[in-house]
């Protein structure tokens, strides 16, 4: 990422504007046309510097449930695990870890009870005990890219 696109990321995490072409808005604080802001968010998804661009919602608000989970996966297993946890619907991030536990997700399901589905279906998949790091309190952390030197 350059210096540009840092700006892009900052300005569009700190809140997209509510209105009726929010990139027109954005792209004019930029100095950009509103389609070279959007190239630019595109290249962005598609060179997987972005993994997503979208809302976040507090899904308990809306009667569903997030958690954390890990699991200890064999190396020479991982991408094998890693395929069976992705395709699930509910998994909405995965990451690999230098840890013990080296496999680390977060499930998102629209039920609290649907967590535990999740996670018995890939334990039941993969052969593999999921430890269930269930939200005790929310805590927001702001993340902005500073100037590359």
């Amino acid at each position: 990422m350059d210096e540009f696109d840092s700006a892009i990321v900052n300005c569009l995490q700190g809140g997209f504007p509510l209105v009726e072409r929010p990139f027109a808005l954005v792209a004019a604080e930029l100095g950009l046309a509103e389609e070279d802001l959007i190239a630019r968010v595109r290249e962005l998804l598609e060179a997987r510097v972005l993994t997503r661009f979208g809302p976040m919602y507090q899904v308990e608000r809306m009667g569903g449930a997030f958690s954390l989970a890990a699991m200890r996966v064999p190396p020479a297993d991982f991408d094998r695990v890693a395929e069976i946890v992705n395709a699930l619907p509910e998994v909405a991030h995965n990451y690999e870890r230098e840890h013990e536990y080296n496999m680390w997700f977060v499930l998102a399901t629209e039920q609290p009870e649907g967590i535990a589905r999740a996670i018995a279906r890939i334990e039941r998949e993969t052969g593999l005990p999921v430890l269930n790091l269930p939200k005790l309190h929310e805590y927001f952390v702001e993340f902005t890219l500073g100037a590359t030197a």
